[in-house]
């Protein structure tokens, strides 16, 4: 039999077709100019200074964190249905909630910014405690390549988050 017939592994995968850096760029580039230019909402985002912040030693838990300075993030936000729970003698107690979602590689790459749960956002007049994380959305279906961070958020009650 001859040579020409027979089948050898390449050394390595072919790039994608499709889906290569040039594509995720124009994705970064479209993204980027829709939440800057057309959709234009924006928070203050509150990043916990954990180098700085005293923590328990046991239970990992701090009465009073410190922050770094707020950075501007523009962001797609939406408000979320109001929950009410009745409270014991205190009354009902409500909870407002948003999500907002961030793109990935402008945080990441143009603003060196991680988001974390327990970091706050303010969005007009009111904080926000972040308290769930979702990075499910994929590129195009590429398993390496997420394109947002969905933050949802609680209204942080009064006296519980100081700016100043």
């Amino acid at each position: 039999m001859s040579d020409e017939n027979q089948w050898s592994q390449p050394a390595a995968p072919p790039p994608p077709m499709f889906v290569g850096k040039p594509e995720r760029d124009l994705v970064k580039q479209i993204n980027d100019e829709v939440l800057e230019r057309v959709v234009g909402q924006q928070v203050l985002y509150y990043a916990i200074d954990r180098k700085n912040t005293n923590y328990h030693p046991l239970y990992g838990e701090a009465i009073e964190k410190n922050f770094f300075n707020p950075i501007r993030v523009f962001a797609l936000v939406e408000f979320l249905e109001e929950t009410t729970s009745a409270e014991d003698q205190k009354g009902p107690d409500v909870q407002r909630r948003i999500t907002a979602a961030f793109h990935k590689r402008r945080l990441n790459e143009d603003q060196d910014l991680e988001i974390t749960i327990g970091d706050f956002v303010k969005y007009g007049d009111y904080y926000y405690e972040i308290t769930k994380l979702d990075t499910t959305r994929k590129l195009f279906g590429q398993i390496d390549f997420t394109f947002e961070v969905l933050a949802t958020c609680v209204r942080a009650r009064e006296g519980l988050f100081d700016a100043s």
